[in-house]
């Protein structure tokens, strides 16, 4: 539905989202540092710019900076690592994905912190993440679905912006690329998360008494997986 966006001084600009389904204000902030309200269709604008405002505080705390430049070494998920290799002559900046590498060749007389260095980094490493999500996540979620007496209709890897992963009404999961960068045990407790919703679709008590059964830790642990994020770091 209708769309608007409000600059707000102390936080910069405020995308608000008006939704026939929504029963209340949600706030959300992507990756990019990117603030978004979503409303019910019938609250005027004027109430998602004044929640923005009052969430002011929570926004400048947890909203991400610039992520760091990706360094020479630097590991990538579960089995990759970068490797900057500047190149006499050349004319632009390639990439590919070599055994465990992902190789990053540039003209010489750039530095590895150039911005299409480093664009190209972030992409190859992205390749290397959906190549990884790919070949381990869906066998560890058949695993967990066995071993928990769970079952669903199918899984697919994609590259989300702010949720880890997805279940929707006909049991179709939807698993961010970007889980390869979490421990094992914060991955499993996602892939336990959306195999609960295959039983208990909305979040609520019978929702988290069905995860709890299955992850003790559950509380802890989302807890210690809001420390993280879906990007490349």
């Amino acid at each position: 539905m209708g769309t608007k966006q409000v600059e707000i001084p102390t936080i910069g600009t405020v995308t608000l989202y008006k939704r026939r389904g929504n029963r209340s204000l949600r706030l959300s902030l992507a990756s990019n540092g990117d603030i978004r309200v979503s409303m019910p269709a019938w609250l005027p604008y004027k109430a998602g710019e004044q929640f923005a405002i009052a969430k002011a505080a929570w926004i400048v705390a947890h909203r991400r900076q610039t992520p760091a430049a990706l360094a020479q070494g630097q590991a990538i998920g579960k089995a990759h690592r970068l490797r900057f290799m500047p190149v006499a002559g050349a004319a632009k900046v390639t990439t590919r994905l070599h055994q465990n590498a992902i190789e990053i060749k540039y003209p010489a007389g750039y530095p590895p912190s150039h911005p299409k260095v480093q664009q190209a980094a972030r992409a190859a490493g992205i390749r290397a993440l959906r190549k990884e999500a790919e070949q381990l996540l869906p066998q560890r979620l058949r695993q967990l679905a066995i071993t928990y007496g769970f079952s669903y209709a199918s899984v697919g890897i994609k590259q989300l912006k702010s949720r880890w992963g997805s279940c929707s009404a006909q049991q179709d999961i939807t698993l961010n690329l970007f889980l390869m960068q979490l421990p094992w045990h914060l991955i499993d407790y996602v892939l336990l998360h959306e195999l609960t919703h295959t039983k208990v679709m909305r979040h609520g008590a019978p929702f988290w008494q069905e995860l709890e059964r299955h992850a003790p830790h559950a509380k802890a642990l989302r807890k210690e997986i809001h420390q993280h994020h879906p990007v490349l770091e």
